[in-house]
């Protein structure tokens, strides 16, 4: 276990990633007092432009922690009760007996039951993992497409549904933080994208976080590159991409220091109050897109890490981009880390991706970050 930062380790452990596969990466972690940032490789591999640890970048589902605190914000003014279930709210998005058995928390924990639209949206992720026979096709087709949330909603309700509403092991699905944005919109009368920026970004004083409404990524920033399991080869850029495929649930633009700024200030009780923070933190398990089983609860994973205990935060993709942000329950340590790579897993006969040496790399940097350094399992998602 290590108590202080040592800035030669961390940058040698980035260069790793960057040597293993990744064409850059960035990162800045925090221990008390103590703050480095560092960054490795490019952010254009046709000039050479280097990352910079202040770019700004797609973080993901990551996003789904800002969006669960601004609904926790509005279930302590009294204007959304958790265990109410969503068709009180909204009737017309979750028709019938399963809009009364499914709970706004249920939404949040992704214990709904209901199924990922992502499948119906984008036609190559039918198959998911098992992509061996499919193409990157739609990605390319949809990279300007401007999509509802409630027609993607209405995918994701009408699939078969994914397990029972609250029952355990949960389901991750995009399509509960959906519903969770339509609700904020018909609570506050505002879009979601406003109701989160005024009251947690703009509260937390995030200067370089935003939800887009737009395909593009202003300011500095690298390009995002998709691999697609080798099957873009060269993997592509597709920073430009109009994300309304997912909305709030997981198109946050914003830098590895707004991440660590928000989570801090979220578990020290400034984002939301410390009765919800308890209730964010009380997890359930879940399966993760790749099969894995997280502990989650309103909003955050726990990640347990060998020799330094609990800690809380998300990880998340987008297109071509990957970032990871965690904080240790006592607040003192930090780290959160942005690649402009995804995908990068060949697929064997079956279609299940194949080890690949990013993998092992960023796993000894996640834990070098956190203040650990043996490695441990630590999925992606």
């Amino acid at each position: 276990m290590t108590d202080t930062l040592d800035p030669i380790e961390l940058q040698t452990a980035l260069e790793a990633v960057q040597h293993a596969g990744v064409p850059g990466l960035f990162a800045e972690v925090r221990d008390h007092d103590q703050t480095w940032c560092g960054a490795a490789g490019v952010a254009d591999v046709a000039t050479g432009r280097p990352v910079t640890a202040e770019m700004r970048h797609r973080v993901g589902s990551i996003s789904k922690a800002f969006t669960a605190a601004a609904v926790l914000q509005q279930a302590e003014n009294g204007d959304i009760a958790l265990d109410t279930p969503i068709a009180h709210y909204l009737p017309h998005l979750v028709p019938g007996e399963r809009g009364a058995a499914i709970t706004v928390r249920m939404l949040i924990n992704h214990t709904s039951g209901l199924a990922d639209y992502l499948p119906h949206a984008y036609p190559s992720l039918a198959a998911f993992p098992a992509v061996a026979k499919t193409t990157p096709k739609s990605l390319d087709d949809h990279r300007f497409t401007r999509f509802h949330p409630t027609e993607l909603i209405e995918l994701g309700v009408s699939a078969p549904p994914a397990g029972t509403p609250g029952g355990t092991p949960g389901v991750y699905s995009n399509t509960n933080y959906l519903l969770l944005c339509q609700l904020l919109e018909s609570i506050t009368g505002t879009s979601a994208e406003k109701c989160i920026t005024r009251n947690v970004i703009d509260r937390a004083g995030l200067r370089d976080t935003e939800l887009p409404t737009g395909p593009y990524i202003e300011g500095p920033h690298s390009l995002h590159y998709e691999s697609w399991f080798g099957m873009i080869d060269p993997p592509r850029d597709y920073s430009v991409f109009d994300m309304s495929w997912v909305g709030p649930a997981a198109s946050l633009i914003s830098t590895v220091a707004d991440l660590n700024r928000y989570f801090a200030l979220l578990l020290a009780g400034e984002i939301i109050s410390p009765s919800s923070l308890a209730q964010m933190q009380h997890t359930v398990p879940v399966i993760s897109f790749e099969g894995k089983q997280i502990e989650y609860g309103l909003g955050l994973h726990r990640v347990e890490v060998p020799g330094r205990g609990t800690f809380w935060g998300h990880d998340g993709s987008a297109w071509g981009s990957g970032a990871i942000s965690l904080i240790s329950a006592d607040g003192t340590r930090q780290a959160s880390i942005a690649v402009n790579l995804q995908r990068w897993n060949r697929l064997d006969s079956s279609g299940r991706p194949q080890p690949h040496p990013i993998d092992t790399a960023l796993r000894t940097l996640t834990h070098l970050a956190l203040g650990h350094e043996q490695t441990s399992g630590k999925s992606r998602g």
